[in-house]
């Protein structure tokens, strides 16, 4: 990876430099290039294209410019053996993510109101953005639910377009940036949020604003399906042995939504 982005560098005639960020599971390698962003993405042969390979391009085309994401000025692809590369030159974004390392809020954070209604913003013009992608399924839904959150499936009735990893490694400000779009599409209404919110549960002043920012939404019967779908799928990670600090908090929040005992573990 450090090898191909090296080369992805000098074919962009852009010099990297600054540390090396890497994504979920070694997939991704981001390093600061000039006045850029380069990120590549590995991926094998048979495995390259589909929804996160294109979710950055896509997004660029799709979304408005009132939603504030860095822009994408190339992409370059091209396979080695038997691996598939895609080397992104992104706008480089000086302001830092809120959280860095994880998904997971470590403090409390004190924003002004208007960088909220920034996001209100963003997200709703997200919403109605057409796109035939989908970022999350009934399916899914359907053999999980009982699994993670102890309950029957919902039925997905409302959707909207939305970001689909929205947490706060993702997320500047001030100003307002949603980063690393990869896997954008329809999503259940109020998923984003539930997200946002799910990982904000182990700083209880941060969780209560996005609450009182998004009662509405998540007080309604369609952001309840949505926060539910998004709780369940951070508690299946849960299960798997990521973010152990939030295994306590999310338990309780989920029992509260539902009103039922959040599953063991399976050992």
């Amino acid at each position: 990876m450090v090898r191909a982005h090296t080369s992805a560098a000098r074919e962009l005639n852009v010099a990297a430099s600054g540390s090396s960020v890497w994504g979920w599971q070694g997939r991704t390698l981001g390093r600061r290039a000039d006045r850029y962003w380069l990120r590549l993405l590995c991926s094998p042969l048979e495995k390259a294209g589909g929804h996160l390979w294109e979710g950055t391009a896509t997004a660029q085309a799709a979304l408005p410019p009132s939603v504030p994401r860095p822009a994408l000025h190339h992409v370059l692809d091209w396979t080695s053996g038997e691996h598939a590369y895609r080397a992104e030159l992104t706008e480089y974004v000086h302001t830092k993510p809120l959280e860095a390392g994880s998904p997971v809020l470590s403090r409390d954070v004190h924003l002004p109101d208007a960088w909220w209604g920034d996001l209100r913003k963003a997200l709703a013009d997200t919403s109605t953005t057409p796109t035939s992608r989908v970022a999350v399924r009934q399916g899914w839904v359907d053999k999980s639910f009982a699994r993670f959150l102890g309950i029957p499936p919902v039925q997905i009735t409302a959707t909207q377009t939305g970001h689909g990893d929205l947490h706060w490694a993702n997320i500047t400000g001030p100003p307002l940036v949603l980063l690393d779009w990869e896997g954008w599409g329809r999503m259940p209404v109020g998923f984003d949020v539930g997200l946002l919110h799910a990982y904000s549960l182990t700083c209880p002043a941060t969780a209560r604003r996005i609450r009182k920012e998004f009662h509405q939404m998540l007080n309604s019967p369609e952001g309840r399906v949505g926060e539910l779908v998004a709780v369940g799928q951070i508690l299946q990670v849960v299960h798997r042995g990521g973010h152990p600090e939030l295994a306590a908090p999310l338990k309780l929040h989920a029992e509260r939504l539902t009103g039922a005992p959040v599953p063991e573990a399976e050992g």
